[in-house]
Formats: C-alpha cells, structure tokens, sequence
C-alpha cells in the first residue's frame, strides 16, 4: 500500500510512517497529475491521519509545506485525526496554530 491514497471527493488517507525515512518528496510532487487536478478541481484536499503509525518534524514539516502550497494553488486543506503524539509536537514547535485540524 503507498503511502498516500486519494479518493474523487479529495480525501487524501495516509497510512504508515510520517517520518524522515519514509519521506522523499512534498505531498503535490508525490501525488500523480491526475490526482492533482482532481484536488484543484474540487478546490479542497482532506487529509485523514487516523492510519499513521508514527510521525516526526519531517513529517510535521511535511504537513505544513502541503497546507502552505495547497494554499498557494487555491486548494483549502485541512487534516483529520491528527495523531496525539504530532499534535503535542505541533504545540511544542510552535506551529499548532497553522494546522487546520477539523
């Protein structure tokens, strides 16, 4: 199973690891063109963390650098349940604020 699974209505499911070893590009470069327009399309991405195992700040980094382009695109994302353990490192670092957690 890849890493991310995007369905038509733009609800993004990651599933596994959130963290440097699993991450190799932004999340608009890891998905395919066609998902990207589908997402454009629909102006709003959904990002659904119930599945991650684990996550660290590349992960956290991660999520922040796909809300900050998915803004620059027009594209409204959001993120649903947020794991306990990214969320506490998001207050930690400063940056639980910018996280559109629904």
């Amino acid at each position: 199973m890849s890493l991310i699974q995007i369905n038509e209505s733009g609800n993004v499911s990651v599933h596994g690891c959130l963290d440097q070893a699993s991450l190799s590009k932004d999340f608009w470069l890891a998905i395919s063109a066609k998902e990207h327009e589908m997402l454009s399309t629909n102006k709003r991405c959904s990002i659904d963390l119930s599945d991650v195992e684990r996550a660290d700040t590349a992960g956290l980094a991660w999520l922040i650098n796909a809300i900050r382009d998915g803004k620059q695109q027009g594209i409204d994302v959001s993120l649903q349940a947020l794991p306990e353990k990214l969320r506490k490192l998001a207050k930690i670092s400063g940056v639980d604020s910018f996280l559109p957690v629904e």
